[in-house]
C-alpha cells in the first residue's frame, strides 16, 4: 500500500503541475484589473509546497521506515487537502459561468480585428481541463486514503 501511495502521489503531482502550467501561462500570476485569477497565489503555491514537502516526507519514510515520517506526511496532507478544496470551491463558479465575450472590436474603415482589445478576460483557471481537475482530485483522495491506511496499519 505504501508504494501504491507513492505512485498515486506522483501521478497526482503530475496533474497538479499540468494545472499550474496552465494557470501560469494563462495569466494566473497577473494582478492587473480584468485579468488574472480568482485563485489566490499564496493558496496555489502553499498547496504546491506543502504537497511537495509531504511527498519528500513519504519518500523518506519509504527509505527509512520511520513511523514518525509517515505520520508527518499524513499530517502535511491535511492542509494540502484543505487548500485543494478551497481552490476547487473557487474554481467551480468560474467553470460554470458563461465564457466572457472575447470578440474584439473592429474598426469601421478597415474591418481589422484588434486582438485583445475586448475588455473581458477569462480568469486563468477557466482554461483548466475538467478531466485533469477531476483526475487530480480523485487521485489526491486515493493518495490520502492509502497514506492513512499505511500509517494506521
Amino acid at each position: 500500500m505504501d508504494i501504491a501511495a507513492l505512485i498515486t502521489w506522483i501521478v497526482t503531482a503530475l496533474g497538479g503541475f499540468a494545472l499550474l502550467g496552465i494557470w501560469i501561462s494563462r495569466g494566473g500570476l497577473r494582478r492587473e484589473e480584468g485579468a488574472g485569477t480568482r485563485l489566490p497565489t499564496p493558496v496555489v503555491f502553499g498547496h504546491l509546497l506543502l504537497a511537495a514537502a509531504g511527498l519528500v516526507a513519504w519518500i523518506l519514510y519509504l527509505a527509512t521506515r520511520s513511523t514518525g515520517l509517515a505520520w508527518t506526511a499524513l499530517i502535511i496532507l491535511v492542509p494540502v487537502a484543505l487548500l485543494g478544496f478551497v481552490m476547487l470551491a473557487r474554481w467551480i463558479p468560474i467553470y460554470r459561468a458563461p465564457a466572457p465575450e472575447t470578440a474584439a472590436p473592429t474598426t469601421a474603415a478597415s474591418e481589422i480585428t484588434v486582438p485583445g482589445a475586448s475588455g473581458a478576460v477569462a480568469p486563468a483557471e477557466r482554461h483548466f481541463p475538467v478531466a485533469v481537475v477531476v483526475g487530480h482530485g480523485l487521485l489526491a483522495v486515493i493518495t490520502l486514503v492509502l497514506v492513512l491506511l499505511t500509517v494506521l496499519a
